[in-house]
């Protein structure tokens, strides 16, 4: 069985592949879907086979699929082109004689009002309607989106944010690529959507706490109301757009988006999910940045 993983050079993506790799998958039966070879040449040296087809190129996406059984589509990060870029790799797919698709989506895409949600909704629809067999892995927030809160607090020691009181059911990078391993080796999910979350919906106090920890100095959420927090961050030299989108984050975070933490990752790949410090501090260290 060949399994091909697109943005295989990518955080995500290059986890999922060194972990098919230790799970006793031969390299030459995985292949690493990549915008830039050179970024690949770790894998390509472990026998992975290496193959380059960017988003927007139909004809080598499916030439890069080709012989594939089952491909992960690792969500493209340019937001405001996920839908058309998805498009592309699902119509490559279905030419290419795919068997099983496996998609990484957002928490309650259906019907979240987060502002990430329209593309990934779309998305599903389009796989749904494919005829290709399927499965959607909706990953709640990732532990690593909060490493530059960690250097604004050591900075400041203080988080300001729009979230409110809501609660982030976050999860280590690890345990989503685990959780896509899971399915892309198991059997008996196709047409599954599984919500996958960390085991714990944790609020801005509670990151606090950790991050305090982890840095050894005090450091305290303020909660600010989104106009305050668009404000504030294009004081900090963050341009309009960003800032609006970081500040409508946040609201989502505040009505409950991100808070349910359903069990369903942790039980497919059979251990708990990584507790928020944990994940902090593990990321920080791979990312060698400073921990105390």
């Amino acid at each position: 069985m060949k399994i091909a993983v697109t943005g295989a050079t990518g955080h995500l993506g290059g986890l999922v592949v060194r972990g098919l790799l230790d799970a006793g998958r031969r390299a030459d039966d995985i292949v690493a879907v990549v915008r830039n070879a050179a970024k690949a040449s770790d894998l390509a040296e472990k026998g992975v086979q290496v193959r380059v087809a960017a988003h927007e190129n139909r004809s080598a996406l499916e030439a890069a699929l080709a012989g594939v059984d089952r491909l992960l589509l690792v969500s493209s990060s340019e937001v405001g082109r996920r839908s058309e870029q998805h498009r592309n790799v699902i119509d490559a797919a279905r030419s290419a004689g795919v068997k099983h698709l496996v998609y990484t989506s957002a928490p309650k895409a259906s019907t979240s009002p987060l502002v990430l949600a329209p593309e990934h909704r779309a998305t599903e629809e389009y796989i749904a309607a494919s005829g290709l067999t399927y499965t959607i892995v909706r990953n709640n927030w990732y532990t690593e989106n909060y490493l530059q809160t960690v250097e604004t607090a050591r900075a400041t020691g203080t988080i300001v944010a729009a979230a409110g009181a809501g609660r982030v059911a976050s999860a280590s990078r690890a345990d989503y690529a685990a959780g896509a391993i899971a399915v892309l080796l198991g059997t008996g999910h196709e047409g599954r959507v599984y919500e996958f979350s960390g085991d714990y919906a944790w609020n801005y106090h509670e990151l606090a706490d950790a991050i305090a920890g982890i840095i050894g100095k005090p450091v305290v959420y303020r909660s600010v109301d989104v106009p305050t927090l668009t404000a504030y961050l294009k004081d900090a030299g963050m341009d309009e757009g960003t800032a609006g989108f970081i500040a409508a984050l946040d609201a989502g975070i505040a009505g409950g988006a991100l808070s349910e933490a359903g069990g369903e990752l942790s039980a497919l790949i059979g251990r708990p999910t990584v507790p928020l410090k944990e994940g902090l501090k593990a990321a920080l260290g791979g990312n060698n940045h400073r921990i105390a």
